[in-house]
């Protein structure tokens, strides 16, 4: 086994690979840039070489950085992570031109199915399904219509060296071809320095399902079962889970010996993920490519094999042979992942940079039948920066059942508290709590079927809205309970413990009867309802966790003037907690009338401004394309959401621009 090994990787997955490294007795080297000199793997790993300037293309991209530093510290092998160099065939032969072991598969590999559309001849050639599209050089915006026109609408474009989501693009019309086409060309050759990219056919209502395969250099490749990755949005996944709960016994064994045999075909030697589109309705699928490096989803395959798959890469690379056949595997339980984005879910999931002024993940650990699992790589304090992938964790929860995982994600969620940043997490505890998720019926459609109109948090519940009213109560009878206990009151007085509140939540008052006890409190709703509130919850801390009634529940709160501001699942609430004659008085208080904005086009979210396609007098109408902005290696197209005449251009491309920044001014 080796006893040093370079990390050519940052964040997370820098700092999962260290973990099992120090497990194994295996000391890590990490590389870093100037925007990571303080990250979290920078101060785990044993060793550290600074390798250059924030943007990936002169640090992590750079292939003889990473070759020097291996050189500097005495490294024996390097594990590429995933995105980055994972995938570039240079790298690995390179490595192995230096002597350097490289803790993934074979160069010969990595070239016939690391390369979308190699994998995709290479998959012909097996007699496996592959989805209908073109695989040759793509001349231009006019050859890319021609193209999608002759497979049919809707098409998917796709950079070939592509991944995590990035260089994809949905079309389904002309006029989305000819706009998409050059923005990949430009994410494929920005992210990955390479712009090659192919078109085919987006499969209607599809499912996303890919097969986790590990094979080593002994001949011997098995699966470990699939991987539902279903719920993405623009094309990266956002929430996965295994088993799938579409596939029956008699499915997954045919796509996973269909998987081993591609492996096979390549003398694959490490894991890797072969990706399938499957149908819903009739459980037919196709290959549509393969992953030659670790996958950011891992996890949820480790949790039901027992299996720690970055120590299974290790062990191959050192020549060792599975330790294992494929009868020896079986699935055990159900293990949900959700990804922790900063990104602002109440604006289209624009990406959102900051500090984290506060990072508290929930406990993680054996709990009864559960398990909670949490793979970060911030912690608080940790800046999130623009150059790179927005994921900030990925959160695990593994049950004996589908349901038990997904109620236990739900919890998890709710005690995830990030401030400092927008999250994607209320989105998250929304999708939980959805029926078409939680009957496992959903497709690749799901975001887009389900929230139509983007996410704006979702109403709660009756249940909800009475946990939310008696959360805030409570916290407002506590704290004014302790207001009441000042030094030098008479000997022997007694505070009134019971406190008679009006909850204001939205349009509706709540009348709330409070009695506090020594764990909590006795609620009474609305003069009838009443529940029992458990909590060891105190002023000042940012989650209430405890039991209402039977059931479970952390409720993330903050003051607010008058009340607070509650989150819960979807929801966010700003609640007032007054008397009855206050809250009489508020309801003749009138509504704030919002600004007028309309005339001004700003930047939804901090980024680099990449080009600016209007000057002033020029005339625009809504929907067309004024500006792109570029941030955390994705560009965004800016557009006018009304007709009107450029009076002013506040930006030129180059300039970076904070959220809300007006770009332009209409006349």
């Amino acid at each position: 086994m080796f006893g040093k090994i370079l990390i050519a990787n940052r964040g997370e997955v820098a700092v999962r690979i260290i973990k099992t490294a120090r497990r194994m007795g295996i000391k890590t080297v990490v590389v870093y840039s100037e925007a990571d000199r303080d990250s979290m793997a920078v101060e785990m790993a044993d060793e550290k070489v600074f390798i250059g300037p924030p943007p990936a293309a002169q640090s992590y991209l750079v292939i003889d950085k990473i070759i020097d530093a291996v050189r500097q510290t005495g490294a024996e092998a390097v594990h590429p992570g995933f995105g980055f160099l994972s995938e570039k065939v240079e790298f690995a032969e390179r490595l192995a031109s230096e002597k350097i072991v490289f803790i993934g598969p074979n160069p010969r590999a990595i070239f016939a199915m690391g390369d979308k559309i190699e994998s995709k001849r290479t998959a012909g050639a097996a007699n496996v399904s592959t989805v209908p599209g073109f695989i040759g050089e793509i001349e231009g915006v006019k050859h890319a219509v021609q193209i999608a026109e002759e497979i049919g609408y809707p098409v998917m474009i796709k950079a070939s060296a592509g991944g995590g989501g990035k260089g994809i693009r949905i079309a389904e019309n002309r006029k989305e071809v000819e706009e998409g086409f050059p923005a990949v060309v430009a994410e494929a050759k920005g992210a990955f320095g390479d712009d090659r990219v192919f078109i085919e056919k987006f499969i209607l209502a599809p499912r996303h399902i890919e097969i986790q395969v590990l094979g080593d250099k002994h001949g011997n490749v098995v699966h470990l079962f699939e991987r539902e990755c279903s719920i993405q949005r623009r094309n990266q996944k956002v929430i996965e889970e295994a088993p799938s709960p579409l596939l029956d016994a008699k499915t997954r064994a045919e796509m996973g010996a269909q998987a081993v045999a591609l492996a096979k075909a390549v003398n694959y030697d490490s894991a890797g993920t072969v990706e399938f589109v499957a149908s819903g309705a009739d459980k037919s699928f196709y290959f549509l490519e393969m992953n030659t490096r670790l996958q950011v989803e891992h996890p949820v395959t480790e949790a039901i094999t027992g299996l720690d798959l970055v120590e299974q890469m290790f062990r191959v690379a050192a020549g060792e042979k599975l330790s294992f056949a494929q009868k020896d595997l079986k699935i055990g339980g159900w293990a949900i992942e959700s990804r922790i984005y900063a990104e602002d879910p109440y604006r289209n999931f624009l990406p959102s940079i900051g500090r984290l002024k506060r990072y508290r993940p929930p406990v993680e650990g054996k709990f009864g039948t559960v398990t909670v699992r949490n793979d970060a790589g911030v912690r608080e304090g940790d800046e999130i920066s623009m150059f790179y992938d927005p994921m900030i964790a990925k959160l695990v929860t593994h049950a004996p059942t589908r349901l038990e995982a997904i109620d236990a994600q739900a919890r998890a969620l709710d005690g995830f508290l990030i401030e400092g940043i927008q999250d994607n997490v209320p989105f998250l505890g929304a999708v939980m709590d959805e029926k078409t998720f939680r009957s496992g019926t959903f497709t690749t459609a799901y975001i887009k079927q389900q929230f139509p109109e983007g996410f704006n948090g979702t109403a709660p519940t009756p249940d909800q809205r009475a946990l939310l009213a008696s959360c805030a109560a409570f916290a407002q009878a506590l704290m004014t309970a302790r207001e009441h206990q000042i030094s030098g009151q008479i000997s022997g007085h007694k505070v009134d413990a019971t406190a008679e509140r009006v909850v204001i939540f939205g349009e509706e008052t709540v009348p709330v009867t409070v009695t506090l006890t020594e764990d909590g409190a006795n609620i009474a709703l609305n003069g009838g309802r009443e529940a029992r509130l458990q909590t060891t919850w105190r002023p000042g801390q940012p989650v209430m966790e405890g039991r209402f009634g039977k059931e479970p529940f952390a409720v993330k709160i903050a003051p607010r003037p008058e009340g607070f501001r509650l989150r819960l699942r979807g929801v966010t609430a700003t609640l007032i907690v007054t008397s009855p004659r206050a809250a009489a008085l508020h309801k003749l208080i009138p509504p704030k009338q919002p600004a007028d904005t309309s005339k001004m086009i700003v930047s939804p979210m901090p980024g680099l401004v990449v080009g600016v396609d209007v000057v002033a007098g020029q005339e625009v109408k809504s929907g067309e394309g004024v500006a792109i902005v570029e941030a955390m290696k994705m560009q965004n197209i800016i557009r006018a959401e009304r007709d009107g005449v450029v009076a002013k251009v506040n930006v030129a491309a180059g300039a970076s621009v904070a959220a809300d920044e007006v770009l332009i001014e209409l006349a």
